[in-house]
């Protein structure tokens, strides 16, 4: 029978990229997103080729993750994969980040994560098995940004999370692993001046921007039976751009 995957955040972008993924094996997909509509969109698309049914989700409260969990048991009686996926990126400079704007980054990208990551692994402990992805990124982990204080926090918190989530795991037969994405075309770059975008390609040795499939495919494998003695690992998927020491390096190469 075909596995079960949740993908957070997967109305568009990076989830959806790796909803998109999960449906070329046949899997059956809750597409869970804050956006319904969204959500709905894409599992309608989706269900040409696998069964894709769409989960409302706030991942920041708790009750809501829980329902959703709940609804997707309800359905279909397991959960073979969790891509806790769902975040944002507002910037905001750290002179004036409020509070507030603090705890609904913070809140999305690190306890969201926890949320998704908690309530996902009961079914998946009963079934002595179970995949968990999560989506990190090499900002906060590896490289910083301005104007992205609260993000990078979250985003280098999620990796505390999975490596010792995975100590805890593993006597379960459940995995959890991070990816950690540069640079990627989502709907987020659309607006951005060309100039920026330009600036971007020329900083990554491979001279493209991610796309989503790039990220799903590293999520694919990670949940993949190839990768059973994997976990509690991270894997940069950056096309190489945080590898040069300086930006010199790229100018002369």
């Amino acid at each position: 029978m075909s596995r079960v995957v949740v993908v957070t955040g997967s109305a568009s972008g990076i989830g959806r990229g790796m909803a998109e993924r999960f449906a070329e094996d046949g899997a059956r997909i809750g597409i869970a997103d804050i956006n319904a509509e969204g959500a709905e969109e894409v599992a309608k698309e989706l269900s040409a080729t696998c069964e894709a049914v769409a989960f409302p989700v706030d991942v920041s409260k708790e009750a809501s993750v829980s329902a959703c969990i709940d609804a997707v048991l309800q359905r279909w009686g397991r959960l073979d994969v969790l891509c806790a996926n769902a975040g944002i990126y507002p910037a905001m400079p750290l002179a004036d980040m409020t509070e507030a704007e603090w705890d609904r980054v913070t809140g999305i990208n690190l306890k969201g994560v926890f949320f998704c990551v908690k309530h996902a692994i009961a079914p998946m402990r009963k079934q002595k098995s179970g995949r968990i992805v999560v989506t990190s990124s090499v900002t906060g982990p590896v490289v910083g940004y301005p104007g992205m204080t609260h993000y990078a926090a979250a985003k280098a918190g999620t990796l505390g999370l999975v490596r010792t989530a995975a100590l805890e795991l593993a006597s379960q037969g459940i995995t959890i692993n991070a990816v950690m994405p540069g640079n990627v075309m989502t709907p987020g770059w659309k607006g951005q001046p060309q100039e920026y975008i330009d600036a971007a390609v020329h900083s990554i040795p491979l001279k493209r921007l991610g796309l989503p499939a790039d990220i799903a495919n590293a999520a694919h494998f990670f949940a993949d039976e190839r990768s059973d003695y994997i976990t509690g690992q991270t894997l940069v998927i950056d096309g190489g751009q945080t590898l040069p020491e300086t930006a010199q390096v790229m100018d002369g190469w």
